[in-house]
């Protein structure tokens, strides 16, 4: 459907305006909607204080005026703590926010805080017994720091500090003002570019504008006269349905269904792609963080399985996974094509087409000077609405599942599918994250050489197994992130230390361990995902985790550690082998926030796969070796979800290569009038 064209000015070049909704700025709704009491307010107020408290500097001390006003900055300032609470109603599950208000009106009464705190909230003058906001923020910081560091019958009141705490940072450090400008960002050596509005300059044409049908922009009339100008038969049905008809429908536009609609396209196939997500190009991008994860992710960036271990990140966007990875091109290992080809008895991994497919692929996302367009090969894209009041019904000789791997098997399932391998042998490719300080030289009187600039991942390294050397334990790669995910994620210890970490946030390195997890998940309800880590995939995040602390400290970290919860650092300069060695010896891939032990971590994936895998028969698989449902004819699976096992390396060409030799084999049989 698209052929991908890359420039790298286009970022920077402001003769264009960006998407209003990517542009940040102020709340143009002053009211609220979360539903919090005023004494639940209070008290959740009283956490982002002692989470983000102000701190005075000495008077004498040389620092600017916004390092001065950065440690001053409390996460108690208003608006803080009210879109804290309005986005944790809007991302977070039910049952999390449950507990969390629970908590929060317990804390707003002095018996309540006595029993979640404990003796801490006595005093010596009357009422010698306070809630939660009338503490310290000294005494509110060693009740938080309980909490995250104590295990057993904490683990309700550590969830409550892992929910809060992560969104209080994200907040912190994407609110923007009018201007679309956060007060911090200067303090912490974080410079983008604001966004541009209001251009009398009329756009481009965006390079899907006509296959592009967006319903919120439409009414009920118009969008049936702009679907019928696209060239789809349309019928307006006296049972409250449009039903379109086409050759195929798509649902989902990522690396597998983007694929799959250009293939189908270019065969002269009447395609439609349904994404609930909406439709940016490069020009619309504003490289702000808040604005850009709640458009482009799924669940705004804020998803996870349900005991809270694993971050998950997933595209919610036209073009899905492929317009916000990290462009990490790797095709599929020969090893596991053998493996598949052979063990797995798919044929189609052990073709010449399919390696033929991996080199057209590749070749279509190759760089090349053209602006930035891509080229639409005549598939309609359809987005979410809210605005049409009239359901539509597709009516396709061909209906392909491609909403990726954490949405394809609840779409299958609730469809009426029953095969009992959908939305199980869910793989991950678990990541644990290292980080690296690197002080500015003294020398260094440019602007370059910080965590956000230049390029995402240029090289890949591969940790051996120490018991086959032919085999590799994990892989180690650079990891992208905003000051927001940086400090939302990073181990708080205490007010004072995260700020004094986040003045030197530029020049933080962060590289992360990722494993071929033979570990897997379920997932058969949207949101919903179940996973447990195996012991050696945890000894290979390990081994992994360990060579990435190695690699920091070979370039010249001063400072490494890991994103445990009690701070895991060490300094490293000049640092005896023997010493390094021993601090090695202590890290360890540890259990999540629900685990009973006083240390505890947060996993990240970008990479879901094998939620409906292809197999060689009903027992082996959720679908056939072609993709095709075992249960009704004409329904494929064209995505990650396909995957038999996890790849080992960033998947993106293994599932468009895989989209690609499903979807020739699709257009074969609809010109044999098959379906």
């Amino acid at each position: 459907m698209v052929e991908t064209k890359n420039n790298n000015n286009n970022l920077n070049n402001h003769d264009y305006q960006h998407h209003p909704l990517l542009s940040g700025g102020r709340r143009s709704d002053s009211k609220y909607s979360h539903g919090f009491s005023n004494s639940q307010i209070l008290s959740l107020t009283a956490m982002c204080e002692a989470f983000i408290p102000p701190i005075s500097l000495p008077e004498n001390d040389n620092v600017d005026r916004f390092t001065r006003s950065f440690y001053a900055a409390s996460g108690s300032q208003f608006p803080v703590p009210q879109e804290v609470a309005e986005k944790m109603v809007k991302r977070y599950p039910s049952d999390a926010l449950f507990l969390l208000k629970i908590v929060l009106i317990l804390l707003s009464t002095k018996l309540g805080t006595l029993l979640l705190c404990g003796t801490i909230c006595f005093d010596t003058k009357w009422p010698f017994i306070h809630s939660f906001s009338d503490l310290s923020v000294t005494k509110r910081e060693k009740i938080l720091q309980k909490w995250s560091n104590t295990p057993s019958s904490y683990i309700p009141l550590r969830i409550v500090f892992m929910v809060v705490k992560l969104m209080c940072f994200y907040i912190f450090f994407t609110l923007t003002d009018e201007n679309s400008n956060n007060p911090s960002w200067e303090a912490i050596g974080y410079n983008v570019k604001p966004p541009t509005r209001g251009s009398d300059k009329p756009r481009k044409e965006r390079p899907l504008d006509k296959g592009v049908v967006e319903p919120k922009k439409e009414s009920d009339d118009t969008f049936l006269t702009l679907v019928k100008s696209k060239g789809l038969e349309v019928e307006d049905s006296d049972d409250g349905f449009y039903n379109i008809k086409c050759d195929v429908v798509i649902v989902g536009s990522g690396c597998g269904g983007g694929v799959a609609a250009a293939v189908l396209a270019n065969s002269g196939h009447k395609v439609v792609v349904i994404e609930k997500g909406n439709y940016y190009v490069p020009e619309d991008y504003s490289l702000l963080e808040g604005p850009s994860m709640n458009e482009l992710y799924e669940n705004g960036g804020i998803l996870s399985t349900v005991d809270g271990k694993i971050t998950l990140i997933a595209g919610s966007t036209v073009g899905g996974g492929s317009a916000v990875n990290w462009s990490a091109c790797i095709k599929t290992p020969n090893d596991v094509l053998e493996n598949w080809a052979v063990d797995k008895k798919i044929p189609m991994f052990g073709t010449d087409d399919y390696r033929s497919a991996m080199d057209v692929v590749s070749e279509r996302l190759v760089f090349e000077e053209s602006g930035g367009r891509k080229r639409c090969r005549g598939a309609i894209v359809v987005t979410k609405s809210s605005t049409i009041t009239r359901k539509l019904k597709f009516k396709a000789r061909v209906t392909i599942a491609a909403a990726g791997s954490l949405s394809t098997p609840p779409l299958l399932v609730s469809s009426g599918l029953t095969n009992h391998h959908i939305g199980r042998n869910l793989h991950l490719h678990p990541v644990l994250l290292a980080w690296g300080y690197f002080p500015p030289k003294p020398t260094d009187t440019t602007d370059n050489g910080k965590c956000y600039e230049g390029g995402i991942i240029t090289s890949l390294h591969k940790v051996k197994s120490n018991e086959d050397p032919s085999k590799t334990s994990a892989i180690v790669e650079a990891a992208s992130m905003g000051p927001a995910s940086f400090a939302s994620l990073f181990p708080w210890i205490s007010g004072a230390d995260i700020k004094d970490r986040m003045i030197k946030y530029p020049r933080i390195t962060k590289l992360f361990s990722l494993v071929k997890d033979q570990s897997s998940g379920e997932v058969r309800e949207e949101g919903k995902v179940t996973y447990r880590l195996t012991e050696p995939d945890k000894e290979n995040l390990r081994v992994g985790l360990r060579e990435a602390l190695r690699i920091l400290v070979s370039a010249g970290a001063e400072e490494i550690g890991t994103f445990r919860n009690d701070g895991q650092r060490i300094k490293c300069r000049g640092i005896e082998s023997s010493d390094l060695e021993e601090f090695l010896d202590t890290i360890a891939a540890d259990g999540g926030p629900r685990s009973r032990c006083e240390n505890w971590t947060l996993y990240c994936t970008a990479h879901q796969m094998g939620s409906c895998k292809m197999g060689c028969n009903e027992d082996e698989g959720a679908v056939d070796v072609n993709g095709e449902s075992w249960e009704a004819k004409g329904l494929f699976v064209c995505d990650g979800s396909l995957l038999p096992t996890a790849v080992g390396v960033n998947p993106m060409i293994t599932i468009e290569s895989t989209a690609y030799y499903i979807s020739k084999k699709i257009g074969q049989e609809l010109r044999k009038g098959k379906f």
